[in-house]
């Protein structure tokens, strides 16, 4: 019988190599973004406890970071 966690590990697992797969074919610009977005939705559902509202929201924050620091690296060169 499948126990939770072992659900939760392979749903976690196949998520992230889906997401990684999807990242393939994306611009420095795009990837920073993405990067941005995740890093910010963890970091509103860690400080959080896991609420929706936060999570959304650091990610629209770590997104727009993301974009920021981008566009800041094309100007330098």
């Amino acid at each position: 019988m499948i126990s939770i966690q072992g659900l939760t590990r392979t749903t976690l697992s196949a998520a992230l190599l889906l997401a990684l797969g999807a990242c393939a074919g994306m611009s420095e610009h795009d990837k920073s973004m993405v990067i941005g977005a995740g890093i910010g939705a963890a970091g509103g559902a860690v400080l959080t406890g896991g609420s929706a509202a936060a999570t959304v929201g650091g990610a629209v924050v770590g997104g727009v970071i993301g974009h920021e620091i981008e566009k800041d690296k094309k100007k330098e060169k």
